[in-house]
């Protein structure tokens, strides 16, 4: 298939680098929405939703944003933007909230040495990166990762210390943008209420399908609160100054942003879904079972499932190592990156086919204008059949390799998958050297052997250095594996 040339000047909404009238605002005793009152209007008896630290949601402030804000002047945005949260969300601000603001180059000091420290770890991370298309074994992809989505962060929220960073592109650091204290003033709020913090995830998929509501509520948070500046509101930044993040910058790894804007993305519109179903009640109830796979934030009426629980047995030989992630003992990819597999095939330098058609991955009208509430397609063809997986990694000295089982609703939907598989694998430079077998150049940076085994409802896939070595990673995929052709 080939590129469509305008998908290279998509912007590809927001990455707000994250941990990243209601029915209750009825009862919330202030000034009316549409009356401009000020820092001095009378304080309520006690705290209550839309005032917190001396401020209404709807005070106007005289500040002076553009040469940096005092102590003071910091203080009142920051109360003010605190009370604005609490009427869109109809929750209050059990305590305060430490705001820090640091400039870009700070940040990037501070997080160039923040990387995997296990080396176990990173290895996995490695092989997850090159087992998805994104970042060949040649790169660190902890290091790509890194270099990449630290040009778009602009703040996040810490649960262990429970503050918020703003990072400012200004050489002096300064609030300039009151869309992205919002959204990270609501992770502290979700914290409060529903202690986002410690909750473990011990896979992939089960990360990205909790950040989907995580990330999803601030992201509805922040539109509605954005919505109201220049109208309701006196902000800061008003709507028409673009959103928390801008689009990809030209050192930005467009399949690891596919990767990580995905919960910010999807997860708006699976949050959006509960919200039209039962309001804040429904979203609250959310956080007592958030989604566990990426699946369920693709399609919401799919939440809540479970994903299957798929039985890799090890079938290496003594020679291959299991890698296994810090957290669990596999790993399962979900939904969400597979199909980011895929997509990244519009964007990557390789060559100019792809493995997707634009217009399947991209949500854009016959004139091209694109969705701008749900701009990306991760229910590809290809992967909306998806019901569960399991990833393994293996060395062997200085070599790697990997297994990946994946399971369907029914045998068509495995097939559809495996069909699409190999044209990612023809994509990348590979070709068929015998049934099930295929063979990536070295002219790639996904040079390996692959097997494409089709077993019903479920496809292997089993990537080693050589064809012979792929019997050694996993048993099935020796020689007998060849008896059968691939589907």
């Amino acid at each position: 298939m080939s590129r469509s040339a305008g998908v290279f000047v998509v912007l590809l909404v927001v990455l707000a680098g994250c941990q990243a009238p209601t029915a209750t605002q009825a009862s919330v005793a202030h000034p009316q929405p549409g009356s401009m009152a000020t820092e001095n209007a009378p304080a309520p008896e006690t705290d209550r939703l839309g005032w917190e630290n001396g401020y209404w949601h709807n005070a106007t402030l005289s500040i002076t944003p553009d040469d940096g804000l005092n102590e003071s002047e910091r203080a009142a945005v920051v109360a003010r933007a605190m009370a604005r949260v609490e009427v869109v969300r109809g929750l209050e601000f059990e305590r305060d909230v430490s705001i820090d603001v640091t400039t870009r180059a700070a940040y990037a000091n501070q997080t160039s040495g923040d990387g995997t420290a296990n080396a176990t770890q990173r290895t996995f991370e490695n092989v997850r990166a090159e087992a998805l298309f994104l970042v060949g074994e040649q790169r660190d992809s902890v290091a790509v990762r890194q270099e990449s989505m630290g040009q778009s962060v602009l703040g996040y929220y810490s649960p262990s210390s429970e503050s918020i960073v703003l990072v400012s592109d200004s050489e002096t650091p300064r609030i300039t943008n009151e869309r992205t204290l919002a959204h990270e003033l609501t992770h502290a709020l979700q914290d409060q209420h529903f202690g986002i913090g410690g909750h473990v995830a011990n896979t992939s998929d089960a990360r990205k399908g909790r950040l989907g509501l995580v990330e999803g509520d601030a992201m509805l948070v922040e539109d509605r609160y954005i919505d109201r500046c220049g109208e309701t509101w006196d902000c800061v930044q008003s709507k028409t100054e673009g959103t928390s993040v801008g689009g990809a910058s030209s050192r930005m790894h467009m399949g690891l942003y596919l990767a990580a804007i995905f919960p910010y993305v999807d997860g708006s519109v699976f949050v959006t879904h509960l919200h039209d179903r039962g309001g804040w009640d429904a979203v609250n109830a959310a956080y007592e079972r958030a989604p566990s796979t990426t699946a369920e934030v693709i399609s919401p009426e799919r939440y809540p499932t479970d994903a299957d629980a798929v039985q890799l047995r090890d079938e290496s030989t003594d020679d291959w190592e299991r890698v296994r992630p810090a957290a669990g003992d596999g790993d399962r990819l979900g939904q969400a990156l597979l199909s980011t597999m895929f997509m990244y095939t519009l964007y990557d330098e390789f060559n100019r086919s792809a493995a997707v058609d634009v217009r399947t991955a991209l949500n854009v009208d016959d004139d091209g204008t694109m969705d701008q509430t749900d701009p990306l397609n991760y229910a590809l063809p290809a992967t909306a059949g998806w019901t569960g997986d399991r990833f393994h990694a293996y060395r062997n000295g200085d070599r790697t390799g990997y297994v990946l089982q994946t399971t369907w609703r029914n045998a068509s939907e495995a097939g559809e998958f495996a069909e699409a598989y190999r044209g990612l694998l023809s994509h990348w430079g590979g070709e068929r050297v015998g049934p099930n077998r295929w063979r990536v150049g070295p002219d790639s940076p996904f040079t390996d052997a692959y097997a494409v085994i089709v077993d019903g409802e479920t496809v292997t896939v089993v990537n080693a250095p050589t064809t012979d070595a792929l019997g050694e990673v996993y048993g099935p995929a020796g020689p007998t594996a060849q008896r059968v052709e691939a589907r």
